[in-house]
């Protein structure tokens, strides 16, 4: 630890939407655990919502440093670790669970038993994260990253994570599928890349702002619908000769959003729920049960999916440098969480760099 400072920059949740930089100790690695120096922590969705509600088992107003999406170098090992070397290039996976309960122990731990409890941990939820100069992760939530992958994109790796979290989840094997992906968001977007690299025959994007629905044009969407101009039920259902698509993606979250996916999706066709609406939504249960269709959940980035993820991005079939859009460095974190949630010039990924 000779190399690392005793102190460091964090950005610290001191309230209701209040985050502010404060110098704290330096963390220290304990045993199946290393010290991360941050190069990259990008703003998330749910960063938003823990700090507006607070989150079962989050730790309290000023000692809780949110950020769940980041990469960046190791910097010092715990007791016994021999699996990582100080200097690798790393990715993070925030979910560790507590390694004890029962969906833990079968590779469920993005579902713990325990989660809100002591035993539970989550970096960026229920533990801290990387909005800080360094982090402490366990070592089965590191994954190493190829040196042609900037620190930027593998902040995002843990949304490509959790789209093939999702795709397996709903059983894989898209090729030669018809695919609607509601929501050009980050996981609609990366979902309507990830099913091209999977083989889908053709990808219908469907959004509501035309810069999110270029995005989705650059990195393979095949056919873009913007409801404001047009109805995205009858569009599916006219060009996929009103059969529907046999995998619907839900990744915007609105209230309206699950029902449309029901609408599009062919019978027998699955539903794969990204997206979360913060309140009760219709759902018509005749249709899914006379037709026979499914909708899957997922939640977090689970089953060593991660991993694919790096593997995925380092053989180039998937890229996430177009969704970068800003970058603030931790004093102008604040800005950058306005930009992100205001969507300021486009903004798709807002990344912090605590270190520059």
């Amino acid at each position: 630890m000779s190399t690392v400072p005793e102190t460091m920059k964090a950005a610290i949740l001191m309230g209701r939407n209040h985050l502010k930089v404060r110098e704290v100790p330096v963390p220290r690695p304990g045993p199946m655990e290393v010290l991360l120096k941050v190069e990259s922590c990008a703003c998330c969705s749910t960063d938003v919502a823990l700090m507006d509600k607070p989150l079962p088992g989050q730790p309290p107003y000023g000692n809780f440093i949110p950020g769940h999406e980041y990469a960046g170098i190791v910097a010092a090992l715990g007791e016994g670790v021999d699996e990582f070397r100080v200097g690798d290039r790393v990715a993070v996976e925030a979910h560790l669970g507590c390694m004890r309960c029962k969906n833990c122990r079968v590779g469920n731990y993005t579902a713990c038993l325990n989660y809100g409890t002591a035993k539970h941990r989550a970096n960026g939820m229920t533990s801290n994260g990387g909005f800080a100069h360094y982090v402490i992760n366990n070592i089965n939530t590191v994954h190493p990253i190829p040196n042609h992958i900037d620190f930027n994109e593998a902040a995002l790796i843990t949304n490509l994570g959790c789209v093939l979290y999702g795709f397996e989840t709903i059983g894989g094997y898209v090729a030669g599928n018809q695919v609607a992906v509601i929501g050009p968001g980050p996981l609609g977007l990366i979902s309507s890349q990830v099913a091209k690299a999977l083989g889908a025959e053709k990808v219908f994007l469907i959004g509501t702002r035309a810069s999110r629905l270029s995005k989705g044009a650059e990195t393979g969407a095949d056919r873009l619908i913007n409801i404001h101009e047009e109805n995205a039920v009858e569009v599916v259902l006219k060009e996929t000769n009103g059969i529907g698509t046999d995998l619907v993606v839900e990744s915007s979250g609105a209230s309206d959003a699950p029902m449309m996916a029901i609408k599009m999706a062919k019978p027998m066709g699955k539903i794969l729920m990204l997206g979360m609406p913060h309140e009760p939504v219709l759902v018509d249960f005749e249709d899914l049960l006379m037709k026979n269709k499914s909708i899957h959940t997922v939640r977090g980035e689970g089953w060593s999916n991660v991993a694919r993820a790096v593997s995925l991005l380092g053989s180039g079939k998937v890229t996430l440098k177009p969704y970068v859009t800003h970058t603030f460095p931790l004093n102008e974190i604040t800005t950058a969480f306005e930009t992100f949630v205001k969507r300021i010039e486009g903004a798709v990924k807002v990344v912090v760099k605590p270190n520059e």
